[in-house]
C-alpha cells in the first residue's frame, strides 16, 4: 500500500447514505459530538483521564492536522468534554453542523511536527508520552506536557522530538505499536522489516517517571529530556531489527501479556509472529492471510488467542494462534465481509473479548461481535454474520478510531473528507445507544417497563 489517504471510497450514494444516518441519530445514539477538522487527521488516539463530574468526564484526546504546507503540520493535544451514558437528550444530540466545531472538542497544545503525523501511539506505562511516525525512518518519541505550545505559522520552526529512535533503513510511515507491560516501542517499515526499541535505553524521565502524567497533571519542567541541546534531540538504537517480510510492513502489534512478543502484517499479504526471545526470524508465518495487502492488525487484550487483520481485499478476517495456516495457507476463523473498500483499521474493544471494530475507506465504521455469528433470526439475518452496528456518521474515508477504556462504547473516528467534501475532515466521538449490546432480556424487560408506564399515563 503506497498511500493510506489515496484514492477510493467515495461511492454516488455517499451523500443519501449520510442523510438518512444522520435522521437515525436520535434513535441509534447516545451521544454524538461532530468536530469539523479544517485538516484531516490521519490518527486519533484517547488519553489520559483528567476530571470526572456528575454528567460528563473530561479526557485527553491526540490528533494530528495534516496540511498542504501552507501552515506547518501539528500534533495536537485536545482536551475532550464526554457526556456520560444515559444524559444526552435525544434531540440535542442530532442538532450538529456539519461544518462546525464541537464545544465539546478544545485545543490544549499544538507541537509542530516535523513532516505530517501518520500514526500516534501512547505509552501505556506514562501517559504523557507519544510516539509518532512521520515519513522517514525514525519513531519520534514526545513528552506532550514537557512540550511547549506552539502556533502554527508558515515559517515557524519545528518542534524537537524528546527522543528519536533510529534502525530503519527506509521510511517507516505507519506500523507503530506501544506494549502494554513494559516501555518497549515497535515500528514497521518500506525496509520490510519489523524493529523494537526500550526507552529504558535512554535514562530519562520519559522511561523512569512512570506514574507522572497519569492524572492527567501538568508535569513539571524536569519532565523532559535533561540536557537537551536547543537544536538536537537525542537518539536510540534499535534493540532487535526483525526480517521475515517481503515487501512494506503496514502494522505491527504486541501481545497484551507478552512485551517479547509480537506480530505484523505488511503488503505481501503476510501475517508474521514473532518473540524476540528466539532470535530474529519468524515463530510463524502466514504466507497468504488475505488476498491483497494487509493494513491492519491487532491482538485480543482478553482472549490472546483471537488475532484481527484487515485488507485491500475489503475483508477483516480472524485468526487463532493456535490454528492459523492450512497447507501453508491462512486458515481464519471467520472471514467477516461488509465492507465495500481496503479495511485501514481494526480494534477489538477493551472490555468485552469479543466486540471489534473496523474502518475503511467506504465511510464505513462497522462494530462486530464475533459470538454472533451463526445467529439468525428475524429481520436481522439479511446482514453480515456478527454485525452489531453500522457507524454510517462519515463521508469519506475511516482512516482511524480507538475505543475509549474509560468509557469501553465511546469511540472517537477520523475520516479524510478530501475527496467528498471538498478538504479537511471530521473528527466524531459517539456512543451507540446501549439497546443495542446489551443482553436481550435486560432490553426487553426495559422495554416492557417503558411501554407500562406509556399506558399508565396516557390512560385516562
Amino acid at each position: 500500500m503506497k498511500e493510506r489517504g489515496g484514492k477510493g471510497g467515495s461511492q454516488p450514494s455517499v451523500n443519501e447514505r449520510y442523510t438518512q444516518w444522520k435522521s437515525l441519530v436520535p434513535i441509534l445514539y447516545d451521544w454524538l459530538a461532530n468536530h469539523n477538522l479544517v485538516w484531516p487527521s490521519l490518527s486519533c488516539r484517547w488519553g489520559p483521564l483528567l476530571e470526572q463530574a456528575t454528567y460528563k468526564n473530561r479526557q485527553r484526546l491526540y490528533l494530528s492536522e495534516q496540511t498542504d504546507g501552507s501552515v506547518p503540520n501539528t500534533l495536537v493535544i485536545a482536551n475532550c468534554e464526554i457526556v456520560k451514558p444515559r444524559v444526552a437528550a435525544a434531540e440535542h444530540i442530532a442538532q450538529f453542523n456539519e461544518e462546525a466545531r464541537s464545544p465539546f472538542v478544545k485545543k490544549f497544545k499544538t507541537i509542530i511536527h516535523p513532516g505530517e503525523v501518520n500514526r500516534i501511539r501512547e505509552l501505556p506505562q506514562n501517559s504523557k508520552i507519544v510516539a509518532t511516525h512521520t515519513d522517514s525512518p525514525d519513531v519520534l518519541i514526545w513528552d506532550i506536557e514537557a512540550q511547549p505550545n506552539r502556533h502554527a505559522v508558515l515559517g515557524a520552526p519545528e518542534s524537537h522530538p524528546d527522543l528519536i529512535l533510529t534502525g530503519h533503513q527506509e521510511n517507516a510511515e505507519f506500523a507503530l505499536a506501544m506494549s502494554q507491560s513494559e516501555p518497549l516501542v515497535l515500528s514497521g517499515g518500506k525496509d520490510k522489516s519489523v524493529v523494537l526499541w526500550s526507552i529504558h535505553d535512554h535514562i530519562s524521565t520519559l522511561a523512569t517517571d512512570s506514574g507522572a502524567g497519569s492524572n492527567g497533571g501538568k508535569s513539571p519542567k524536569t519532565g523532559g529530556i535533561d540536557d537537551k541541546p536547543p537544536s538536537e534531540s537525542p537518539k536510540i538504537q534499535a534493540r532487535g531489527i526483525f526480517q521475515g517480510h517481503e515487501d512494506t510492513v503496514e502494522d505491527v502489534q504486541f501481545c497484551p501479556s507478552s512485551a517479547q512478543e509480537f506480530c505484523s502484517v505488511g503488503d505481501d499479504s503476510c501475517l508474521i509472529l514473532w518473540d524476540a526471545r528466539t532470535g530474529s526470524s519468524p515463530v510463524v508465518k502466514v504466507e497468504k492471510a488475505h488476498n491483497a495487502d494487509l493494513h491492519c492488525v491487532d491482538w485480543n487484550p482478553i482472549d490472546e488467542n483471537f488475532i484481527l487483520t484487515g485488507s485491500a481485499d475489503n475483508t477483516v478476517r480472524l485468526f487463532d494462534r493456535r490454528n492459523l495456516t492450512s497447507n501453508g495457507v491462512g486458515s481464519p476463523v471467520h472471514v467477516f465481509t461488509n465492507h465495500n473498500a481496503a479495511v485501514l483499521c481494526v480494534q477489538w474493544s477493551p472490555d468485552k473479548s469479543s466486540i471489534f471494530g473496523s474502518s475503511a475507506e467506504d465511510g464505513v465504521l462497522n462494530i462486530w461481535d464475533h459470538n454472533k455469528i451463526g445467529e439468525r433470526s428475524g429481520p436481522a439475518s439479511k446482514f453480515a454474520p456478527g454485525l452489531l452496528f453500522r457507524h454510517s456518521g462519515h463521508r469519506d474515508k475511516v482512516v482511524d478510531f480507538h475505543w475509549n477504556s474509560h468509557d469501553p462504547w465511546t469511540i472517537v473516528s477520523v475520516s479524510d473528507d478530501g475527496e467528498s467534501t471538498g478538504g479537511g475532515g471530521t473528527l466524531q466521538i459517539w456512543r451507540m445507544i446501549d439497546l443495542i449490546y446489551r443482553p436481550q432480556e435486560e432490553v426487553i424487560d426495559e422495554l416492557e417497563k417503558f411501554k407500562s408506564r406509556i399506558l399508565t399515563c396516557s390512560t385516562p
